[in-house]
């Protein structure tokens, strides 16, 4: 599968925390904990993304991306772990407009330029 490919894989796979996360707040249940979600090289993109040759990740794509993609996956966990303690304005907040909507904004508009610069 091509980097762009990946990359629009990734968004779509991303976006769906919201709502997984939305899920967990609601029920205060998931399958996934936070133990599972911190870590940015687990999900599909995260290993795909670290197995890159050592040419790509010299790339200012590569590595924005990776750091926001890592703050992303920090904060999720922390947005699980406030949802699964029953910490819900906690959760809510950073989900709506708080840490976690601007996480998940900025690693979205980084992998939207990395895959425009490779048009």
């Amino acid at each position: 599968m091509s980097i762009h490919d990946e990359i629009s894989k990734a968004i779509t796979a991303h976006s769906m925390w919201k709502n997984r996360l939305e899920k967990a707040i609601e029920t205060r249940q998931s399958e996934w904990t936070s133990a599972k979600v911190q870590p940015d090289n687990l999900c599909d993109f995260g290993k795909w993304l670290h197995s890159l040759p050592a040419s790509e990740k010299t790339s200012n794509h590569w590595k924005e991306v990776q750091k926001l993609h890592a703050d992303f996956h920090q904060e999720a966990a922390r947005v699980l772990q406030f949802a699964l303690t029953g910490k819900v304005h906690e959760a809510k907040d950073s989900l709506d407009n708080g840490l976690y909507a601007t996480c998940s904004s900025k690693v979205t508009l980084a992998m939207i330029a990395w895959k425009k610069s490779l048009s």
